[in-house]
């Protein structure tokens, strides 16, 4: 059990002066039904990178803040982070997927927890053109035949795991997804 907002924002340890002043400002006089806290250390070749994402619900809207380890000035040698908060009125989403991975499935009992656990919420907050040069498939054809693509939604997702994340960070998406599908209506 994450606690109260401010709790799992504390424990985290990631900025959590930052991140709380944030989401004060975001929630404003709103009440929290519920709430996720994801803290993710990540390792690049040359660095490692720290990330935080809170999802809270609220009476109206799911909010989505994303904190990010910045690179800093190049010409000072300071340290930056970004916060970006999301959101959505939940009459607004249009839908959610809740994806169960389990390792070893025919051991899987009642009750027990997916091994990993993928959140993707489609709340039409942004979407993206991917576009690629069409072609008529004759590979020896030079002829311009324009652009094919679609229009992509950006969904938020969020993806734990018992080895990576813990049991208890696992439970804590299951248990935050269930108050989500209720306040959306969706069961997926």
């Amino acid at each position: 059990m994450q606690g109260t907002l401010e709790q799992a924002v504390a424990t985290a340890g990631y900025y959590p002066a930052l991140v709380s002043h944030v989401l004060r400002t975001a929630i404003g006089d709103e009440s929290v039904r519920a709430h996720f806290v994801h803290a993710e250390t990540t390792f690049d070749a040359d660095e490692v990178r720290r990330h935080m994402t809170v999802l809270v619900i609220t009476d109206r809207r799911l909010l989505r803040l994303h904190v990010d380890d910045g690179a800093g000035h190049v010409d000072q040698s300071m340290h930056e982070a970004s916060a970006t908060v999301e959101s959505a009125t939940l009459v607004s989403i249009q839908n959610m997927a809740l994806t169960h991975v389990v390792h070893h499935p025919e051991d899987f009992r009642d009750g027990d927890l997916p091994s990993e656990l993928v959140l993707a919420v489609g709340w039409r907050i942004h979407s993206r053109i991917e576009l690629e040069p069409a072609s008529c498939g004759d590979e020896s054809c030079e002829a311009d035949h324009g652009y094919s693509g679609a229009i992509v939604g950006d969904d938020s997702l969020v993806r734990v795991s018992v080895i990576a994340d813990g049991e208890d960070t696992v439970r804590a998406l299951v248990d935050f997804a269930a108050v989500l599908q209720t306040a959306v209506g969706a069961r997926p």
